[in-house]
């Protein structure tokens, strides 16, 4: 069984947010609610949205953006069965051209 950590990537803007109704947020919300009720034995964490953002270098600390807007973390058999888990997410259809970028984590070295 492995780990797998899931991104959530949006390409909407402010103005796109701002378009979507309240009917479409319910909906949304209802929708990622199911999808993790359907998924809830390979869920490790359901994730969080990703917010106030610091990159950290060793020249210093600054706020940063970019396009991830959240994530959730996955067991599964196989890279190919943790994608599959997330393939029909309601992130997808949220905004055109959303995506969900799934990241393999081994176990770290011994």
């Amino acid at each position: 069984m492995g780990r797998f950590l899931a991104l959530f990537n949006g390409v909407a803007d402010e103005a796109d947010k701002a378009g979507l109704t309240e009917r479409q947020q319910t909906e949304f919300i209802q929708a990622w609610g199911s999808w993790a009720q359907a998924n809830e034995k390979a869920l490790v964490d359901p994730g969080a949205p990703l917010n106030a953002k610091k990159l950290v270098t060793a020249q210093g600390v600054e706020d940063f953006t970019d396009s991830l807007t959240g994530f959730a973390i996955v067991e599964a058999d196989s890279h190919d069965e943790a994608v599959q888990i997330f393939s029909d997410h309601p992130h997808l259809r949220l905004i055109a051209g959303n995506s969900i970028a799934v990241l393999q984590c081994p176990p770290p070295p011994v």
